[in-house]
């Protein structure tokens, strides 16, 4: 008996020693698409900040501007701001209501803080106090409560996780105002700590869905050997099925934050968005979102192939604000009525529809009229797949809308009159097709002279972020492209073959200089350099690429840099093919 037991011991060790020293990075489409079956099919999920910047609520001095990165821009002393620990006392918090509340929008997972850039961490972690042991709340555990009342009601748990940390004295970028710490900054012994408190959160509370990895751009992590494959792997190893984001230098998805892509990227994504300006608790932000808009952002992401990571930001009390509670509630009465074009999808077939979007799930396409057009005729560029049927998805009885063939492909004609399932945020139309939906108005075609403008809103971005779209603040461009890996492409239609003169238009500064990159255009090719703009990220100017001749039919062009000596590449904002003599 005593051998049969150390030779249980000594297997269930050599197991946990194997999963440790695996490369999880090493893994077939098939087991990527096993772990992100829940994802692909969720769509739309809670994201929640909350910690000790509740408590003040955005106010410091006069000034009332601040949220979850309080402690960065107040400058507030850190023994200062540990005072907020006394005050964090929320017992009008209940887990079970916060996910019922994520449940009833239509959310189908939720995502809290673990801890935040200030380090506070939100459990009773055995590895220091700074936690919510050191609050008149240290009896309750906040996140076994998320974690239990997600498994009853049904959605997926997942934390997000800061690497950067402002309190902890081990971590390496050490601001001034961290007046608690003490002794030499030791980065090596900081990861060994972070690692010990991921292998809490991930044995005590999961399985989770997600480990959300934040403020990994500083140097002190990103400068560490093999720092990204190496937390990858740990978090894999205590749970295989994990799934981990792009910004720990290693991830599964992409997540861009506030904006959403020009067109659908080729790799899993997620976009996370504020419902007002902050994240974290501002009792004086008052911009919120209108419902029409949050619909139309989970729209935009569906029809693209991402999820939407929507926030939350619980009051120190532990309340989700009202404003946030009844946008959610008219969120969840539309999906109540058209999730179906919104779970489990894949982007539609169309580069653009005028109207809308598209999605599609099996023989079905889903159209999003978000504008109708004043002829109120909704027409389906190239679309050859036969419509048996088309309805409204709200309409219970199905009434049959008209869909006649054109020269150019499909058009569904609309009521006269909104019938009684018309819905002002965005409605929904189901087009039963004879087999799987398929357009060739995906690629981007030739203008009337021949010129084809390649515009960053509407290029995919290839490899594991970060690069992607931004807009806003003087920029229209593919951007954050540090990762000399991430590959920008276009899919376009040459009906006009000839002789083409290239340009790029960009943005670089002079101290990131020098980025070599190659652009294919199908079989040809043509290679430069980046040569500095100015001194910021959004002074452009056009670089001269040369000349080459393109035949007609599909053609993949792809940006792909070679060097990368400075910050980024470059700010990728258009990519122009016009006829040359």
């Amino acid at each position: 008996m005593k051998i049969r037991i150390l030779f249980a011991l000594f297997a269930a060790a050599f197991i946990a020693r194997a999963e440790e020293t695996k490369d999880y990075t090493q893994e077939t489409p098939e087991q990527k698409a096993e772990r992100f079956a829940w994802f692909n099919q969720a769509k739309f999920g809670m994201f929640i900040h909350w910690g000790l910047y509740s408590v003040p609520a955005g106010v410091h001095g006069n000034n009332t501007g601040y949220g979850e990165w309080f402690v960065e821009e107040t400058k507030i002393p850190m023994h200062e701001y540990e005072q907020f620990a006394n005050q964090f006392n929320p017992t009008n918090f209940n887990a079970r209501e916060w996910v019922r509340v994520a449940k009833a929008a239509g959310m189908r997972y939720v995502c809290i803080t673990s801890k935040h850039h200030d380090g506070f961490g939100l459990w009773n972690s055995k590895l220091g106090d700074w936690n919510i042991g050191r609050t008149p709340f240290k009896n309750r555990e906040p996140l076994k409560e998320l974690a239990e009342a997600c498994k009853a009601e049904g959605l997926t748990f997942c934390l997000y996780h800061s690497i950067m940390d402002w309190h902890h004295p081990l971590y390496g970028n050490r601001r001034a105002y961290n007046d608690t710490a003490t002794g030499e900054t030791d980065m090596p012994k900081y990861v060994e700590y972070m690692k010990g408190q991921l292998k809490e959160i991930v044995t005590q509370f999961g399985p989770l869905g997600i480990l959300w990895f934040d403020g990994g751009w500083e140097n002190s992590w990103t400068d560490i050997p093999n720092h990204g494959p190496d937390l990858y792997n740990f978090c894999r190893s205590l749970q295989p099925s994990l799934i981990v984001n792009d910004r720990g230098g290693r991830g599964d998805y992409g997540t861009p934050e506030q904006t959403i892509p020009g067109a659908a990227p080729k790799n899993a994504w997620e976009t996370c968005m504020t419902l007002n300006g902050h994240w974290g608790y501002n009792k004086n932000d008052h911009n919120w979102k209108s419902t029409t808009m949050l619909i139309r952002n989970l729209i935009d992401c569906a029809s693209k192939g991402g999820n939407y990571l929507l926030n939350v930001g619980p009051t120190g009390d532990g309340l989700i604000p009202f404003e946030s509670v009844s946008r959610l509630q008219q969120i969840g009465a539309w999906m109540k009525q058209n999730g179906e074009a919104i779970y489990g999808t894949i982007p539609g077939p169309f580069r653009k529809l005028d109207f809308g979007a598209a999605t599609i799930k099996d023989n079905k396409l889903f159209l999003f009229v978000l504008d109708v057009p004043s002829d109120r005729k909704l027409p389906l560029p190239a679309f050859a797949t036969p419509i048996k049927r088309a309805y409204f998805l709200a309409d219970a009885n199905k009434g049959k809308l008209e869909v006649t063939p054109d020269d150019a492909g499909q058009v569904i004609a609309l009521p006269n009159y909104p019938p009684e399932c018309w819905n002002e945020h965005a409605n929904v139309i189901v087009c039963e097709c004879d087999g799987k939906p398929e357009s060739a108005a995906s690629l981007i075609p030739q203008a009337a002279d021949g010129s084809l403008k390649l515009i960053a809103k509407e290029a995919e971005v290839e490899g594991e972020g970060p690069a992607a779209y931004e807009t806003g603040g003087g920029k229209d461009n593919i951007g954050n492209w540090t990762n000399e890996k991430n590959i920008v492409t276009w899919s376009a239609k040459i009906s006009k073959p000839g002789k083409f003169k290239v340009t790029l238009d960009y943005a670089c500064p002079k101290d990131s200089e020098g980025s070599e990159y190659e652009i294919t255009f199908g079989k040809e090719k043509l290679s430069s350099k980046i040569e500095g703009t100015g001194n910021d990220w959004t002074t452009f100017k056009t670089q001269d690429l040369g000349t080459l001749e393109l035949p007609s039919g599909k053609l993949e062009i792809k940006v792909t840099p070679k060097t990368k000596p400075g910050l980024a590449v470059m700010n990728l904002r258009s990519l122009t093919l016009a006829p040359a003599p």
